[in-house]
């Protein structure tokens, strides 16, 4: 289901951007979705670092079948050993684990976040190994649907950004986010519209 802001953000957008607004038309019926679960999409977040999507989906296939259940305790419970017959890292098998602990811990509050500003969970979410901003960003975007997050380090949009609005040729982070600052208070939903011009097959985290 879309975010209950998405169509009067797609109106605004392409009220003041030209390009936003031939994307837009584009790619019509589509819109931000989510998985839901705090816990399971952080995970994936994780296990999908530095390896393709199709690999991703086959290691997260053999994690989800090695435990218990997709939840902090099952993988807490599952251990070192247990996350490793997976095919997973050691590296990624201690950050799954350190998720877990913060999760089961209380240190991630789910519940608390409904107050706290995007900056103030991109916080929260960096203590725990293996999540940078980047990835706190995107959980932002694709799991709490927040509309104003900007990922200036993602690629895809630094690329769908130099195409549109500078002819493919370089860009600084300042030129980007002065660009951007006709998107607020919706740059979420442009930086989903400028990813899907690059890719018209929405992504789910």
């Amino acid at each position: 289901m879309a975010p209950a802001y998405w169509n009067e953000a797609k109106r605004a957008l392409a009220r003041r951007d030209a390009v936003l607004a031939g994307i837009i038309r584009s790619h019509p019926g589509i819109a931000l979705s989510t998985r839901g679960d705090a816990f399971q999409t952080l995970a994936r977040s994780i296990v999908g670092q530095q390896i393709s999507v199709k690999a991703a989906e086959s290691v997260w296939g053999r994690f989800a079948g090695a435990i218990e259940a997709v939840e902090p305790r099952a993988v807490l419970r599952a251990g070192k050993r247990g996350l490793a017959r997976s095919g997973l890292s050691k590296r990624k098998v201690e950050y799954l684990l350190d998720l877990a602990r913060h999760f089961a811990d209380g240190s991630i509050d789910v519940r608390a976040w409904e107050s706290l500003d995007d900056e103030a969970v991109i916080r929260t979410l960096v203590e725990v190994r293996g999540i940078g901003r980047w990835t706190a960003q995107m959980f932002l975007i694709f799991n709490l649907m927040r509309p104003d997050v900007l990922p200036l380090e993602d690629l895809g949009l630094q690329r769908a950004v130099r195409r549109h609005y500078a002819g493919g040729d370089d860009l600084s982070v300042a030129a980007l986010r002065e660009i951007a600052q006709t998107w607020v208070p919706w740059r979420s939903v442009a930086t989903w519209y400028l990813w899907r011009s690059l890719d018209p097959v929405p992504v789910e985290y």
